[in-house]
């Protein structure tokens, strides 16, 4: 049994920023693609950014480009979320979650290629 486990979060101004981090346990973290996604109130669960395995890919949904980084660390068993120039818009409970096939080669979006999820963090962006 994975388990995942956010933090980072919390109340920042517009034009701020935060680094959220997600720690996973056992062995095998490395094996997987990993994803970030948010779930603001009243709306459903959506992409924000995955990486590779070996994290030399990542990809960031369109409208976080230029704002967000993720990044991992696999000694570490640790995968991050640079967020810049936060906007109230961002505001949300963001989730960690791995992808759920062994030794995948894509990074996906979908979140239901994703099959263990952390508790979730909030963040909250004030204007």
């Amino acid at each position: 049994q994975v388990q995942l486990a956010e933090s980072g979060g919390g109340l920042v101004e517009a034009g701020g920023s935060l680094r959220l981090s997600c720690e996973a346990s056992g062995r095998t973290f490395s094996n997987y693609v990993m994803g970030w996604f948010r779930q603001a109130p009243g709306k459903e669960r959506e992409f924000v950014a995955g990486i590779s395995r070996g994290g030399t890919r990542a990809g960031v949904a369109d409208s976080l480009k230029g704002r967000f980084t993720i990044s991992r660390d696999n000694a570490k068993n640790k995968m991050y979320l640079q967020m810049n120039s936060l906007k109230p818009e961002d505001t949300a409970v963001y989730y960690c979650a791995r992808g759920r096939t062994v030794y995948s080669t894509t990074v996906p979006v979908v979140a239901s290629d994703y099959d263990y999820w952390g508790q979730g963090t909030q963040v909250t962006v004030s204007s």
